[in-house]
């Protein structure tokens, strides 16, 4: 949750594999390439895939 953009953090089932996944909700969806290193959200999380959803922010304009 410290990194920038994120706003929560869930489980849930991969859409396309139905595997467990570590869902990472951002405001937005940035490249990798946008992010500094510290705030790029990892592929996995202790073996679990991590997947990221960008969703508004909730207490958002």
């Amino acid at each position: 949750m410290a990194l920038a953009n994120v706003s929560g953090v869930g489980t849930g089932r991969d859409e396309d594999s139905g595997e467990e996944v570590i869902v990472v909700f951002v405001t937005r969806k940035l490249p990798r390439e946008g992010l500094r290193p510290e705030d790029v959200v990892p592929d996995e999380l202790e073996g679990v895939p991590v997947r990221v959803l960008a969703m508004a922010d909730p207490e958002g304009p």
